[in-house]
């Protein structure tokens, strides 16, 4: 079998969205299984991260297998000068896939290409972020029972977020239209307007963040202004607070519109938000365990079908233990 990667959300069809969604409900119904047992999953870490460090990780272990690997590359070899190429070399001879996070766009696919094992990018730059996309497909799935032709608005740091700009290139396959809510500053940048145009893909930008703008959305995707990725402070001062979603602005939404947040937030959803029936990025989050199980199998060759024989060789063992008793 030819080594599969899960490197950038542009990569993949239509089918295979479809197809990695019914992979992710099959986790959602049984997250714990022995399908990984004897495997090792490596998670390589040069930037911070919570939600998809831990997922990765709870994925594997959920899934039967072992997790080795680093959170800050200051504890590793990197430290002393190692090369990104002799790190994946020397990881590629204890696991079976590797997960990685780093600072640099372009990383994860070069790591790709001089692994002989599978790599999984959990983010590079303010390049892609896969995995989280796949994990928010799955979500937007999930609440409105279709992907096909809904209203998304994107909503702060359009520029740098790079969980935007894989949302954006995997809707393209299901007619959306796309709002663009960001200051001048954080605006979408240009290459990802011109792929829009290129794909067929609808979009309006707007500055104003209000009641009225929002009535038509489907699904309001906020994000965070990233300190991080701001050489001049004054700047990231001067756009930090530009746009806050508070629970007063939700009067006039759709009965059916979610509010989506990769997280962490800082202060772009206020806390009375929590409550309203349209907030669903705890939930969004949750959803990432199930999203990243399915890629980890994926790239291991394990197919949905394997998945469902598990499910069944599951539910008679239950059945028989519970006999049994």
């Amino acid at each position: 079998m030819d080594k599969r990667n899960f490197v950038t959300i542009a990569d993949l069809s239509k089918e295979k969205i479809l197809y990695m969604i019914k992979m992710a409900q099959e986790f959602e119904k049984n997250p714990n299984r022995e399908i990984l047992k004897g495997k090792v999953v490596a998670t390589l870490f040069y930037e911070p991260s919570t939600r998809t460090r831990l997922s990765f990780e709870t994925a594997a272990n959920r899934l039967g297998a072992r997790v080795i690997g680093f959170s800050d590359a200051k504890a590793s070899s990197v430290s002393k000068g190692e090369t990104l190429k002799d790190t994946i070399l020397m990881v590629s001879n204890y696991a079976d896939v590797i997960v990685m996070r780093h600072y640099i766009e372009g990383a994860a696919q070069y790591a790709s290409e001089v692994a002989p094992v599978p790599i999984v990018n959990a983010g590079d730059g303010a390049h892609q972020h896969p995995s989280q996309c796949m994990l928010d497909l799955y979500t937007i799935y999930q609440t409105q029972d279709t992907l096909e032709n809904l209203n998304i608005y994107l909503v702060g740091d359009l520029k740098y977020g790079r969980t935007v700009h894989s949302l954006l290139m995997a809707m393209r396959h299901f007619n959306p239209t796309f709002h663009f809510i960001a200051p001048k500053e954080l605006a979408m940048p240009n290459e990802y307007k011109i792929y829009c145009t290129n794909h067929g893909i609808k979009y309006q930008e707007h500055t104003d963040f209000d009641e009225n703008v929002i009535a038509d959305a489907d699904i309001i995707y906020m994000t965070r202004v990233q300190k991080e990725r701001f050489s001049d402070l004054m700047e990231y001062e001067k756009v930090k607070n530009a746009y806050i979603l508070k629970s007063s602005m939700l009067g006039k939404v759709k009965k059916n519109m979610k509010i989506l947040h990769p997280l962490p937030r800082v202060n772009e959803i206020t806390y009375d938000v929590d409550d309203n029936p349209h907030a669903y990025y705890i939930q969004q989050a949750r959803n990432g365990l199930f999203a990243r199980e399915a890629i980890i199998c994926d790239v291991l060759g394990i197919s949905l079908d394997d998945i469902r024989k598990d499910n069944t060789i599951i539910k008679l063992t239950s059945e028989n233990s519970f006999t049994n008793e």
